[in-house]
């Protein structure tokens, strides 16, 4: 993390929604996005919070953060608070979109200064492949025979997504104290967030998640634990500088 920033951090939080989706309010969520704010400036992040963004709302913050000059910066954070459906898809205030679609605006081949930068993508909410191209590193591979030979570097390497939750199931949240994933994570953020990697960092949340919580429902189908998944495409072992 030996660049002159730590990076930017964007949190979109919604709250609200419009009737035509069918989804209700999500009570809970400003304490997670207030915690959030606190535990990633904290990091040395530059965090910006936009909250009760529709679909097209959320793809213009996203495509403009990815347009910016990041040379300066070690990485990059988006954090998702929203209503969730099916695997890969979240809801902005007026419906579904794609969470791979927002995040392909940090590819390689799209955001060149955030190439072999970590990008971080953090999901809570409820909850398919294409072939991967590569991109120009800017840094050669040096070795003794050729100290100019340049690698390249698949344009979704160095990605990592946390889901608050496995596929097909349902993520926790108290409208009194905000939810299970992003709460967990804060507290091991605050605790490890200058000593240990990223993945053990997370790990960490995924120990604390599946010990600690249980969902109080009479709906015998409803799972009453909930685990996170990571989804990592990483390169390097990620630590928060102290």
């Amino acid at each position: 993390m030996d660049f002159e920033k730590v990076g930017t951090c964007i949190i979109i939080n919604n709250k609200n929604f419009d009737r035509s989706t069918g989804r209700g309010p999500r009570n809970g969520t400003d304490r997670d996005a207030e915690a959030l704010l606190k535990c990633f400036r904290n990091l040395g992040f530059d965090v910006t919070v936009h909250n009760d963004c529709s679909r097209a709302k959320m793809e213009a913050v996203l495509k403009e953060v990815s347009e910016q000059d990041h040379k300066n910066s070690a990485c990059f954070t988006c954090i998702l608070l929203s209503h969730g459906k099916e695997e890969g898809l979240i809801y902005g205030t007026d419906g579904l979109t794609s969470i791979k679609e927002l995040a392909a605006h940090f590819r390689g081949d799209r955001c060149k200064t955030l190439v072999e930068k970590p990008k971080l993508f953090f999901i809570q909410a409820c909850q398919e492949t294409e072939l991967d191209n590569s991109i120009q590193a800017d840094s050669g591979f040096v070795n003794e025979t050729d100290a100019q030979q340049h690698y390249k570097v698949p344009v979704e390497a160095d990605f990592l997504f946390a889901y608050s939750t496995a596929p097909g199931c349902y993520s926790w949240q108290s409208p009194g104290t905000g939810s299970w994933f992003i709460q967990s994570l804060c507290d091991v953020l605050n605790e490890h967030g200058k000593s240990l990697d990223l993945i053990k960092i997370l790990t960490r949340v995924n120990l604390r998640m599946a010990r600690n919580f249980q969902s109080r429902t009479d709906d015998p189908d409803m799972s009453k634990q909930q685990i996170p998944s990571i989804a990592s495409m990483l390169t390097k072992l990620l630590y928060f500088r102290k």
